[in-house]
């Protein structure tokens, strides 16, 4: 595309923000209204600003992409930006947004299980639309489970911080401070991926003296693994009917975890490799009656522990600098895999660093900053992640159904800082549409 057709395709987007705002009135209509009936605990003898006000310029502060409480206070209280903002969320205001200060002690307060109910309800809505179908694997929908740092380095922020000790019992021996997510996020096509679970990974106290005892890597595995089972029974109450597959790493090819997915009617589709369960391994290669499909291998029915387990392996083939490369991918599943599903199967399973790259990538670096401590109290610290997530949500729709749809090419950098721009253009009564 010529810059002529650069700047043609750009002057469709009057502004930037009103065209996210339209894609979240069509998705999400009920988002500030949702907001303001959530549980405010705060005395209400002394409010000012309601909680919908509260949460809707915490979700603004998402969509500019703006990193610390302090920026936003400073950024955000200018008189158009105050005026448009009001009109964005259906609220009254004096000249003033509410203070970073003011925020903080408010999601100091709130409950993040309140938050987490917003999401899935934005979720369920979303299935019901029926706007996503086509993104469902047989049927059903993918949610992919996968990890990440929030925090780390050498201030324990909160009672609630994991810990990894070096050089253990010495007199350097030193403590890193960590926090840490475990996120499920369901898959909507297209490079869209929504958060449906989260569950943090947190020292509760009971554990801490069996965790110095542990080595490093030991720790990770069974804290993700004890946050996986809690998130699978919030998932499973939340969707008790919703078909799904989930798409996960080699940590979790265990019995547990197959359990588990057995007892909730859910399929799984997990990356495999040969030390994660040696009797699967070596039962796949003992078996010679190997079915073969393009670049795929598959046995069905490998029997453990219960379980009847299928094993899937897919040869990519790539050329590097003139040199031909062969990439070996693994999974296990308990779908049965056919000759006309093994190659979608392995495609599937790919899908895994969605929420690595559309989902932790772009909120650590394109679109925002998760590991920005905007507080360091354990509840504010979990609340400004969940609106993250439901921000940075409604940014990809906007990407999706305006950028992309209208032709307009923008770097990931620049998007959260032309939408941050836009909140100071003068709006027309036509452009301003409340919840």
């Amino acid at each position: 595309m010529g810059r002529a057709e650069v700047r043609a395709a750009r002057a469709l987007e009057k502004n930037p923000i009103e065209a996210c705002n339209e894609v979240q009135r069509k998705f999400c209509p009920d988002l500030f209204n949702n907001f303001g009936q959530i549980t405010d605990p705060r005395h209400q003898s002394y409010i000012t600003y309601t909680g919908r006000t509260m949460l809707g310029q915490i979700y603004y502060k998402g969509i500019a992409g703006i990193t610390s409480m302090q920026d936003m206070t400073d950024k955000f209280n200018k008189p158009q930006i105050v005026k448009n903002m009001a009109s964005f969320m259906g609220v009254q205001l004096d000249n003033y947004l509410p203070h970073h200060v003011t925020e903080n002690d408010y999601l100091e307060q709130l409950n993040p299980n309140e938050l987490q109910d917003t999401i899935q309800d934005i979720v369920y809505d979303l299935i019901r639309r029926k706007s996503f179908y086509d993104a469902r694997f047989m049927g059903k929908w993918l949610v992919i489970i996968d990890g990440t740092q929030l925090y780390s380095g050498n201030i324990k922020i909160n009672d609630k911080c994991l810990e990894r000790h070096y050089n253990k019992g010495t007199e350097n021996e030193t403590v890193n401070y960590h926090v840490d997510v475990l996120e499920a996020k369901i898959y909507f096509g297209s490079n869209l991926v929504c958060s449906i679970c989260s569950e943090f990974i947190e020292n509760n106290g009971e554990d801490a003296e069996k965790y110095r005892n542990m080595s490093e890597e030991k720790r990770k595995q069974d804290s993700e693994l004890k946050a996986f089972k809690r998130m699978a029974k919030k998932l499973k109450k939340a969707f008790p009917r919703l078909p799904i597959v989930l798409l996960m790493d080699s940590l979790y090819a265990s019995k547990p975890v197959m359990d588990i997915c057995k007892k909730n009617e859910w399929d799984y589709i997990i990356r495999f490799k040969d030390g994660s369960i040696p009797y699967i391994a070596k039962e796949y290669e003992d078996i010679p009656e190997k079915e073969y499909v393009m670049n795929a291998e598959y046995i069905n029915e490998i029997d453990y522990e219960g379980h009847k387990v299928n094993e899937l392996k897919y040869r990519e083939k790539t050329v590097e600098k003139g040199e031909v490369k062969i990439t070996t991918f693994q999974w296990i599943t308990n779908i049965k895999i056919t000759q006309g599903n093994a190659i979608k199967i392995a495609e599937t399973g790919r899908l895994r660093w969605k929420i690595e790259n559309q989902g932790f990538n772009r909120q650590k670096n394109w679109q925002g900053d998760i590991t920005h401590a905007c507080s360091w109290n354990e509840k504010a610290l979990k609340n400004h992640y969940l609106m993250q997530q439901i921000s940075d949500f409604m940014k990809q729709l906007y990407e999706h159904y305006v950028l992309t749809k209208l032709g307009i090419v923008k770097k990931q950098k620049d998007i959260s800082s032309e939408l941050l721009t836009s909140f100071e253009q003068q709006l027309t009564a036509e452009d301003i549409s409340t919840n």
